[in-house]
């Protein structure tokens, strides 16, 4: 009996969360690790799911590139990082638009109309952002870098993104894009991609599923986790090497998303059964929320 009693308490905790969010927009960004594993994509999406059930516009965006290396890899594609970002060249343009379109967001929606019972379609990017070709220069030899067919989003059609969430269906979004002139199909980073919607959308709330558990003072210790995390803060914990690596760009992406007018931006760690909810709906979270100065 007390089962019952811990889990209806859990709902009625989540009561006032629900109406509070109810028709607020959240865009909610899945990594391909998080995707790797069958057990944590499904509870990831049944949480979509119902949040989608009670109300809320959730709009998907999801990457792929675990999916897109195995792929090159038997195209016999050599992958080629710079700086983190994967070049992309007119052969591995093609792969990623045919793995990224056909295999990684073909499965989502399938999982999302057939298991959990919500109307998902797919929303690919190369339909609603327009991109600018990513360049840069090497910080050693300053020489220019190139990444091919890797581009940034400079316009978002958030008109074709309303009209599915105002209609009740979970728009899942693809990491490409159209060139500026020439009209190619461009490579978009999907954390820069879920920034981008969220800004144009000013959503409420923006949250990075991941395979960490958020921001953490020590990486080897689970406990040292922010669990708020305010603007201010943020050039700091740089200074002190706290934010690096991998992590710098993620949370420059979180501050400029805040910047621009999102309310909460939030980094959960997609592994822990049901954390999408938990992050959302109770009072303490399970991840890092994100906001500006008090």
């Amino acid at each position: 009996m007390q089962e019952y009693i811990d889990k209806a308490a859990v709902l009625i905790e989540a009561v006032p969360y629900i109406q509070d969010f109810s028709g607020s927009l959240v865009v909610v960004k899945v990594g391909g690790s998080v995707q790797e594993s069958p057990e944590n994509l499904m509870r990831l999406l049944s949480d979509i799911a119902f949040m989608r059930t009670v109300g809320i516009k959730v709009i998907l965006v999801h990457g792929g590139g675990k999916a897109i290396s195995r792929a090159m890899e038997q195209a016999g594609i050599a992958p080629n990082f710079v700086q983190g970002l994967r070049v992309t060249d007119e052969a591995t343009i093609e792969v990623v638009e045919k793995v990224i379109k056909h295999e990684v967001n073909a499965n989502i929606l399938r999982l999302l109309n057939n298991n959990f019972h919500v109307l998902a379609r797919p929303l690919h990017g190369d339909w609603i952002f327009t991109v600018r070709k990513v360049t840069g220069t090497d910080a050693e030899t300053g020489e220019p870098l190139d990444w091919g067919y890797v581009g940034e989003p400079v316009k978002v059609k958030t008109e074709a993104i309303a009209q599915m969430t105002d209609a009740g269906v979970i728009p899942v979004i693809t990491p490409l894009g159209v060139g500026e002139e020439a009209g190619m199909l461009y490579n978009v980073n999907a954390d820069i991609a879920a920034v981008a919607i969220a800004k144009a959308m000013r959503v409420r709330k923006l949250v990075f599923i991941s395979d960490v558990p958020g921001l953490l003072r020590d990486i080897n210790d689970p406990g040292s986790l922010f669990s708020t995390l305010h603007l201010g803060d943020v050039q700091t914990l740089k200074d002190e090497g706290v934010i690096r690596g991998g992590m710098l760009p993620k949370i420059d992406s979180c501050v400029e998303a805040i910047e621009a007018g999102v309310q909460r931006v939030h980094l959960v760690d997609g592994r822990m059964p049901h954390s999408l909810l938990l992050e959302i709906f109770t009072k303490q979270g399970v991840g890092t929320e994100i906001k500006a100065d008090e």
